[in-house]
């Protein structure tokens, strides 16, 4: 073999060595491709591969969502899941009907200690009284600030109407500088509606109010000789009737714990401070019932009427209007037709004779 044969060998190997390397060189360069499937063998051991059960692949979907308050597996642990709310209850003191209602926001709960030491010295605004509660962040209860609880969100309501007369502007403007104050002093965001809003709800609440309230009274006036403060405590107290915590009045308590009395017999009160009250001299009983602050259930004006008569055969006394004329059946029938009409009127606008919002705005 001459030399000319052996170089063109040599040449074809290295074109056929240089193309190689080229495509060598190209394959590594392209894209990575996914590698070819596994097919399972029928016993899981050709490639040690095996199918997850159905109790895993639930656990497996289940994972990431944790119960509320505990941490997902698998997450960073800096992050923590949703804690659940206790649910928001309304207000015992606080009502939308009745009350101008200003949002403080907190950016985080706050202690009671705290929002204690920051309320305003008088919860009044003029004649008008005003509530201050917290959010309870553990109960979800509106309530009024206590040490050793944590308040998320706080409100203040303004009664808009009372038998003062209905809620006006300086009031209004006295309420928002209180609530401020106290706001910026826990470092809150206070939210007030607007004055002009609220004090035309306040005159149509007055008005309603006004055409609306019934405080009936009798007099029981002496036919003979006049009665002793010790005769008067006496046979009153046979009738059920109490002294009161007013110089001057004996109440005929309600049944429900905290609510107001259901009947009053008034008398000078001059009498009822007498060092001796054997020496006291009265001719003249008032005997009241507060239409709008007891219940109608309780059938308030059928136990005015029964201790009217009552009270005026023991005492030998007359029972009079307010102008001193006697009062006869006719006229107790026409007032019960009357207060019919009125306890409807009143429960229209849930403001049910006895309830408490009805108590608060007839005060």
């Amino acid at each position: 073999m001459n030399l000319t044969v052996l170089l063109a060998i040599a040449g074809g190997l290295v074109l056929v060595a240089v193309l190689i390397h080229g495509l060598w060189t190209a394959r590594k360069a392209g894209p990575r491709r996914a590698a070819p499937p596994i097919e399972p063998t029928l016993g899981g051991s050709g490639a040690d591969r095996t199918e997850p059960s159905l109790g895993e692949a639930q656990a497996a979907v289940a994972e990431p969502f944790a119960e509320p308050g505990s941490y997902a597996p698998g997450l960073d642990d800096t992050v923590p899941a949703v804690v659940r709310q206790p649910p928001r209850k309304p207000s015992n003191r606080i009502d939308a009907l009745i009350d101008a209602i200003a949002s403080i926001h907190v950016e985080a709960p706050i202690g009671g200690e705290i929002a204690l030491a920051h309320l305003p010295g008088s919860r009044r605004a003029g004649t008008k009284p005003f509530h201050i509660e917290g959010l309870n962040a553990e109960s979800g209860e509106w309530e009024l600030p206590v040490p050793g609880q944590r308040y998320g969100e706080f409100q203040a309501g303004l009664q808009m109407a009372n038998r003062s007369g209905a809620l006006n502007e300086i009031e209004y403007s006295e309420f928002v500088q209180k609530v401020q104050g106290f706001a910026d002093g826990i470092g809150g965001f206070a939210q007030f509606p607007d004055m002009l809003d609220v004090v035309g709800r306040a005159r149509e609440l007055d008005q309603f109010a006004g055409a609306h309230d019934a405080q009936l009274a009798v007099l029981l006036r002496a036919r003979n000789a006049a009665w002793t403060l010790g005769y008067v405590q006496q046979m009153a107290l046979r009738h059920g009737f109490v002294p009161g915590a007013v110089p001057g009045r004996l109440v005929l308590a309600s049944q429900d714990e905290g609510a107001p009395p259901v009947l009053t017999l008034g008398f000078e009160p001059q009498a009822a401070l007498a060092e001796d009250p054997q020496a006291s001299s009265l001719r003249e009983l008032t005997l009241s019932l507060d239409v709008p602050q007891t219940p109608e259930a309780l059938e308030p004006f059928a136990a005015w009427q029964e201790s009217a008569r009552a009270l005026s055969r023991d005492f030998e006394a007359d029972i009079c209007d307010d102008r001193g004329q006697v009062l006869n059946l006719h006229a107790f029938a026409a007032i019960d037709q009357e207060l019919g009409t009125l306890y409807k009127a009143l429960a229209s606008r849930d403001l049910s004779a006895g309830s408490l919002v009805a108590r608060r705005l007839f005060s």
